[in-house]
């Protein structure tokens, strides 16, 4: 029986830091990243960002050995009805440097980027302009927790599941585990990082559409009610199961979906 939940939790991390990394690179916040050839030389790799947490502007860093390259950036505030502004990326060695300006928490920012060499065509890194978001510094004693409490949520959650699937007898231990974890790192320590992060504890219903705000929310909600059920069904398994599924789709839904964003257009010039 130890040999068996040995091998359930391992089962359980493993799709748990799957689900995590999946959500991190299909989310809105992850870096663009991709591989230009400029005026028939080498390639340039660019790892585009698209999230810039504190003070100070959001740099972008290219490496280009190649000092015949040049670079221009063209930005404006996103949901703004700003012209494109222009800048030229300075040279640091082997680095071309672009500065993208610092704005409010939730304020966004599109960009785009373009490369060439003398007498050639200029080559942008991307079709469409890169949208990044700004917020305000999370300091580690709040993010640190929240993130491991998530995690642990998500494998307590994926443990009770598979409990379920096997026809186990912790059924029930492990449902007040997940729910513990959801509370203090969803619904306390999510709000704590969301107001340094974006000055608001709570964006989601009934005062916005923040979807981590609302997933969150929904996931919690559906475990308490699969846990009154699991304690007056003789048979708690579907009920373990379908809450485990419910979590990990929420789980699955890219981070920071719908998030906090300022709308520049309904602001004062």
């Amino acid at each position: 029986m130890k040999m068996r939940s040995g091998w359930l939790w391992v089962l359980a991390f493993v799709l748990t830091l799957a689900s995590a990394v999946f959500q991190r690179m299909t989310g809105p916040t992850y870096p663009v990243r991709g591989e230009v050839v400029v005026g028939g030389g080498g390639e340039v790799a660019f790892r585009l960002p698209r999230s810039h947490g504190g003070a100070g502007d959001a740099e972008v860093r290219l490496e280009v050995p190649d000092e015949s390259v040049n670079g221009v950036m063209e930005y404006r505030r996103y949901r703004s009805h700003d012209d494109w502004a222009k800048q030229s990326l300075a040279r640091e060695g082997d680095l071309l440097v672009a500065q993208v300006p610092h704005q409010p928490p939730a304020g966004k920012v599109m960009y785009r980027i373009e490369l060439s060499k003398p007498g050639q065509s200029a080559v942008s890194l991307t079709n469409e302009p890169v949208i990044i978001r700004f917020r305000g510094g999370v300091p580690a004693f709040a993010l640190i927790p929240h993130i491991i409490l998530i995690f642990a949520a998500m494998l307590y959650s994926t443990r009770t599941g598979l409990e379920g699937l096997v026809g186990g007898s912790r059924i029930s231990r492990l449902t007040i585990w997940t729910i513990g974890l959801l509370l203090v790192g969803g619904l306390i320590g999510g709000p704590v990082v969301q107001k340094y992060a974006f000055d608001a504890f709570w964006t989601g219903w009934p005062f916005g559409h923040d979807l981590t705000d609302n997933k969150t929310a929904v996931a919690f909600v559906f475990w308490l009610i699969a846990f009154w059920r699991i304690k007056k069904n003789a048979h708690p398994r579907g009920w373990a199961i379908a809450a485990s599924l419910v979590l990990l789709a929420i789980f699955l839904t890219p981070h920071s979906l719908l998030g906090s964003e300022l709308d520049y257009t309904q602001m004062p010039s």
